[in-house]
């Protein structure tokens, strides 16, 4: 059993084990194989979600597990309940706990405070590390390799664009160069944590806010939605600031290299906001393919997690803890 709560839990060894695992699930290899048979899990959306809910439940089911889902006013937490109480009553019945929250990851290490019940972040206000593993296991599918590779983010330095960081840095010779708006970046410990990573891998993670100043010939440009979770922004003129950032057909030519360069979008758009039809619609776009390897990667971490031995994680718990605490 062990827990995905951070990235930084998992590790560089581990990350690279999940993307190649995916990729394995994705070509077919060991289908049938039910490595969870016997085993029941907890699906907990604390928000909307169309794509992790269903590859966390469809992926769980593949590899011969139940599942329970439960919904935001379903657990006795919302009557008082301690969530130390709700981790021991839960971790008695559940071989693992899928959760997604706007919350802090704090309520789920509190979950991970037992040792019977694995607990995976299928994205928390700090960090979606599933999302991260599928966009590497897009990229390496379509590029055969992550070292050399390239990735312009535009947009909000969200929870998605957080994972990504910690993914680029943990990814020897990956390359990440964040472009956002002012005072929509990432939050400075995060950013610091990626960065004193890729310093110690040999990956690159830089941002900045001049939307006129774009590399040019990278391999891979990626948006999120703009409002994350739809939550909205107390700023009423924030639209306008983003619109620079917006992926367009044209700004997509300007950074693409002749060799080929292709399009991620975490999902859902707001189509002709953060990205046109165009762009989205077109034969640069990898984001349904993206999409899909939401149950791949969901199949990998559920793997990972459930059906490993069990592992010392102390020392992971500590640096992520300290990662939070500076974010």
């Amino acid at each position: 059993m062990r827990h995905v709560i951070s990235l930084i839990d998992v590790g560089p060894e581990g990350l690279a084990q999940l993307v190649d695992d995916a990729l394995t699930i994705a070509a077919g290899r060991g289908a049938g194989d039910q490595p969870l048979k016997g085993k029941v899990g907890g699906i907990y959306f604390r928000g909307t979600s169309t794509r992790t809910r269903t590859a966390f439940t469809v992926g769980a089911l593949k590899l011969g597990a139940q599942t329970i889902s439960y919904g935001p006013n379903d657990l006795q937490l919302v009557t008082g309940e301690t969530i130390q109480d709700t981790a021991r009553v839960l971790s008695g019945f559940l071989d693992f706990l899928v959760i997604r929250t706007n919350a802090p990851v704090e309520e789920m290490r509190a979950l991970a405070s037992q040792e019977d019940m694995a607990v995976i972040n299928a994205m928390s206000e700090n960090e979606h590390p599933t999302q991260a593993v599928a966009d590497l296991v897009t990229i390496k599918e379509f590029f055969g390799r992550l070292r050399g590779v390239h990735v312009l983010y535009l947009g909000e330095g969200n929870n998605s664009a957080a994972a990504l960081a910690l993914a680029v840095a943990m990814t020897e010779g990956m390359r990440l160069t964040l472009v956002t708006p002012e005072g929509y970046g990432l939050p400075p410990g995060a950013l610091e944590t990626a960065q004193a990573i890729a310093h110690s891998s040999g990956s690159a993670v830089e941002q900045h806010h001049d939307a006129g100043a774009l590399p040019e010939g990278v391999d891979v440009v990626y948006t999120t939605r703009w409002q994350t979770m739809g939550v909205p922004k107390s700023d009423p003129d924030w639209e306008e600031k983003f619109k620079p950032y917006g992926v367009s057909s044209r700004l997509l030519a300007r950074v693409s290299k002749p060799s080929g360069t292709v399009f991620l979008h975490d999902l859902p758009a707001v189509r002709g906001a953060e990205v046109s039809d165009e762009v989205l619609d077109g034969p640069q776009s990898l984001a349904f393919r993206q999409a899909r390897h939401k149950l791949t990667s969901a199949m990998a971490v559920l793997k990972w997690c459930a059906a490993a031995p069990a592992l010392s994680t102390e020392r992971g718990s500590r640096q992520a803890t300290a990662c939070y605490a500076q974010a």
